[in-house]
């Protein structure tokens, strides 16, 4: 592997508790900061940044009524996540279809 990314490969997609953030939005219309909170094991204050990145991209919208607090994605939020689950796809199908090492040979 060259180390090049695929297509649409999102770096700020790709950390872990991003891809889970927008995962978790992806099916619902609009999601109480509260579950995102306890779904991603995060601190108030953790969720926050995460939260402030993808809206800074775009990618999410955060909705205030008083105390309450939700968080949807937005259509450029999808799009990102199709084209990044895409480029993972690519990834992993190359190092799936790559002959197995046979360790018995370097002993």
């Amino acid at each position: 592997m060259t180390g090049a990314r695929p297509p649409g490969f999102n770096e700020l997609l790709h950390w872990p508790v991003r891809l889970s953030i927008v995962s978790l939005l992806a099916p619902a219309a609009h999601v109480e900061f509260s579950y995102l909170r306890e779904a991603t094991g995060l601190s108030d204050s953790a969720l926050s940044k995460q939260l402030t990145s993808l809206q800074e991209a775009g990618y999410v919208e955060v909705r205030r009524t008083g105390r309450r607090a939700t968080a949807r994605l937005t259509s450029a939020g999808r799009r990102a996540l199709s084209e990044h689950a895409h480029a993972l796809r690519a990834l992993l199908g190359e190092a799936l279809n790559a002959a197995p090492v046979d360790d018995t040979l370097q002993k």
